[in-house]
């Protein structure tokens, strides 16, 4: 995240693995059996959409749906294992680094794919920026215990000086090589991978990486289960990496984006009712990207939100300074005090409209669309976020404050899918 000098505890140690991958000639297309990562697929839609795209999709082993009483991850080590048998998904020869490239547009990221050891957010190498649920942590945790496999890469950040140095420099000749795979997804990103087997650029990039740290831009839950399961097993051994890509956002900036809540059992006109004298709250009668610019406009100001589910938006903001005093906790550097996320949890969920932090009372959405039309569709509450700024991320994650579950969501995200982790094979 800085280059100022060598990073705590020697920096990151990145180690080559055989990755599994799809065997191109037993799959319909690479892009059909790719998948976001497990906790963007909208479900049931998206589950439903990619389980059709392909038998042999992903997401059967990321989200696993069980049969009547049947385990749904036994269900999923038992399809790795047989895709296994069959031929579907094959190990690399040897052990590598993976260099991977993601590009829509003007929208080009590159990065590098290894295991990674782990550590926990004391030793100040890898960084968390958010808090975790538990229950998705345990959820995650018997999937990959029963699987022993790490089936999707989590999103690191790290900033060098911004030359064409070390990692940089491996990266920059390897992408002129021809690619292991390369897809287009449809979501309209085109992927490419490549193996890095060679001593000496591993070693290049090995040592360049000691000098840094990293931010966990996506994948707080899963970072949580590896240190999880790496308690569970002997402290040396492959439970003591984890799978991550790694991006320079010296080189590479990622785009930061906002992760909406629906509030399953929370009518719109009972919501807007509960803010009366508390805040601000306008209705826009104009399409949502049109709410979404004002709602940019008026989170410029101070806290800010955009609510939706009965055909109209609602831009609810400027809130009263005493009612802030009184519910957001103390304790906390400022930064932290007036993120929209830390208002909408201290002081809308819990104070005003007093909805617990549950599965059953909240989903987090990553598009806003979705937000809105499921909030249409089941009579609930679409609240609507504007991102935060990643230097305000940044300087939080450094100081050790983490920010409320779900505040930022980074991207481009790596698609699941293109190279897998067995701990079976190391």
């Amino acid at each position: 995240m800085n280059n100022e000098g060598p990073a705590a505890n020697g920096g990151l140690h990145l180690i080559p693995f055989r990755g599994l991958r799809y065997v191109p000639e037993r799959v319909g297309s690479l892009a059909a059996v790719t998948s976001p990562p497990y906790d963007v697929v909208v479900r049931p839609d998206g589950l439903h959409h990619l389980e059709s795209a392909d038998p042999h999709n992903i997401v059967r082993l990321i989200l696993p749906q069980a049969r009547t009483t049947e385990d749904p991850h036994s269900r999923a080590a038992q399809t790795l294992e047989r895709w296994l048998a069959d031929g579907v998904l094959a190990a690399d020869e040897k052990p590598a680094l993976y260099v991977y490239e993601q590009r829509k547009g003007d929208v080009l990221q590159r990065g590098v794919i290894g295991a990674l050891a782990l550590s926990e957010p004391a030793a100040g190498v890898v960084l968390p920026h958010e808090d975790v649920m538990p229950d998705i942590v345990a959820d995650r945790a018997d999937l990959m215990r029963t699987t022993a496999a790490n089936l999707e890469p989590l999103l690191l950040t790290y900033r060098s000086g911004g030359n064409a140095v070390g990692t940089t420099a491996v990266i920059e000749r390897t992408v002129r090589r021809s690619p292991l795979l390369s897809t287009t997804t449809e979501d309209g990103f085109s992927h490419r991978l490549w193996c890095v087997t060679d001593p000496g650029e591993m070693a290049e990039i090995q040592q360049d990486l000691t000098r840094h740290q990293a931010m966990i831009a996506d994948g707080h839950h899963r970072w949580a289960t590896y240190l999880r399961l790496r308690a569970e097993h002997t402290a040396s051994g492959p439970w003591n990496y984890g799978l991550v890509l790694l991006i320079d956002t010296a080189r590479y900036p990622l785009q930061v984006r906002a992760i909406h809540r629906l509030l399953h059992r929370l009518p719109v006109g009972r919501a807007l009712a509960a803010l009366t004298g508390s805040f601000r709250v306008r209705r826009l009668d104009v399409p949502l990207p049109q709410a979404l610019d004002a709602l940019a406009g008026a989170a410029a100001e101070g806290n800010a939100y955009l609510l939706a589910g009965d055909g109209r938006f609602h831009l609810v903001d400027q809130p009263d300074a005493g009612l802030l005093d009184r519910t957001v906790p103390e304790g906390r550097p400022e930064a932290w005090r007036t993120l929209d996320a830390t208002v909408l949890h201290a002081t809308l969920l819990e104070h005003i409209w007093k909805i617990p932090d549950a599965p059953e009372h909240i989903a987090y959405i990553h598009d806003a669309q979705a937000a809105v039309t499921k909030a249409e569709r089941t009579g609930g509450t679409a609240v609507l976020m504007h991102p935060v700024k990643e230097e305000v991320v940044r300087e939080l994650a450094l100081e050790g404050v983490t920010m409320p579950r779900k505040s930022t969501s980074f991207g481009p995200k790596p698609a699941t899918g293109l190279v897998l982790r067995s701990l079976a094979l190391e």
